[in-house]
């Protein structure tokens, strides 16, 4: 009896190997994501930039271009940072310091009474909506709590806001060498080709999805600005950013802000807040159809179904960033699967045309 199968090792090899570069990469976790996120910040500047280095003010050089470009979103930034931050201050510290009082009141009923006087309800409806809210209290400051912890731990990351632009700056200057490195690396020529092919598709699909994320979340951000200063809603100007920020995330994104505005309109007992839901709900229909359709253009590619079970996952595995990464990571799995499979039939059809060149005719008979 043999006691050392050769075949069975292979496979444990290979297998723990597959566990060591899984927990490998779950532990770099944080770096991977904060190099993905440069990676989406350069492709947001790449066309910028190529437009910067083929004008006279670069005069060909991407070193230049890159730093003009960097220049030229500080003076943007600055610039809106003057006009609207003092009163983006001033809304924000408002409703942080406002915060703890309305959800006391959601805790302990009272907001029942305040919307009741407010909107004409009758004494039994303030009634049965108290203690529906008493009878849930616990529900309520536990997803109070949950909702702080995901925000805490957001902002814990702000340092990626200054590392992301300088991690970019390799990548738009080096992005096209590193593509050219990963394709000579390969010995054959099919497998370079099926390498090209994929990291074009990718370059297609993320330059199309960036640019969608930013063009949805500027159409949104002043959207919200627009009609909420408008309706003089209380807090408009921190909550049209926080829309359009929101944005950038997929399907929840868009469904958490529109619930965070229209809660603060309840706590603060908003007397037009009928209007506030026509307006969230026709911006959704507008955007989801009309706008977003146009903007993607060919889209990813992606079945409806594909997106939600990717948006699922990834706030499953990675909360925020997981959903943000989700579609990006989804539709990259899709053009492996294609540009693979097309590899491969057209390396069986290779093969076939081989064989019947190879293959001699058969012999023919001499006709008597």
């Amino acid at each position: 009896m043999q006691l050392f199968d050769v075949r069975t090792a292979r496979i444990l090899v290979t297998i723990s190997a597959f566990i060591a570069a899984g927990a490998f990469l779950y532990g770099i976790r944080h770096a991977i994501v904060l190099f993905l996120f440069a990676i989406f910040f350069a492709y947001l500047l790449a066309p910028l930039v190529g437009r910067v280095q083929h004008s006279c003010l670069a005069r060909g050089s991407r070193a230049l271009a890159i730093a003009e470009t960097y220049v030229c979103l500080g003076l943007v930034f600055g610039g809106l940072t003057i006009v609207f931050g003092p009163r983006l201050a001033r809304d924000t510290r408002r409703l942080a310091e406002s915060l703890p009082y309305l959800l006391e009141n959601v805790a302990t009923g009272n907001i029942a009474w305040q919307l009741g006087s407010r909107h004409g309800w009758s004494h039994d409806t303030q009634v049965r909506i108290q203690h529906f809210i008493a009878a849930h209290q616990q529900e309520l400051l536990n997803w109070a709590a949950q909702a702080g912890r995901r925000i805490a731990e957001f902002l814990a990351n702000a340092l990626w806001l200054i590392v992301i632009p300088i991690l970019a700056i390799f990548f738009l200057r080096e992005g096209e060498r590193f593509a050219e490195a990963a394709v000579h690396a390969l010995e054959r020529g099919k497998q370079r080709r099926l390498l090209r092919d994929i990291l074009g598709e990718l370059d297609r699909m993320l330059s199309r999805f960036i640019f969608t994320q930013l063009m949805l979340g500027g159409f949104s951000l002043v959207a919200y600005g627009l009609v909420l200063t408008l309706l003089h809603f209380p807090y408009s100007l921190v909550l049209a950013l926080a829309g359009g920020i929101m944005e950038f995330i997929p399907v929840v994104g868009p469904l958490v802000a529109a619930v965070v505005i229209f809660g603060v309109g309840l706590l603060t007992a908003f007397p037009h807040l009928w209007v506030v839901a026509l307006f969230l709900a026709g911006w959704r229909v507008s955007l989801d159809y009309f706008i977003s359709p146009r903007v993607m253009g060919g889209g990813l590619e992606m079945h409806p179904l594909m997106v939600i079970a990717a948006v699922l996952i990834g706030a499953e595995l990675g909360g925020i960033i997981g959903v943000y990464l989700a579609i990006p990571i989804a539709a990259t799995i899709r053009i492996l699967g294609s540009s693979w499979k097309a590899y491969s039939a057209a390396d069986e059809v290779g093969k076939t045309r081989l064989t019947e060149v190879v293959t001699p005719p058969p012999p023919r008979r001499a006709i008597r």
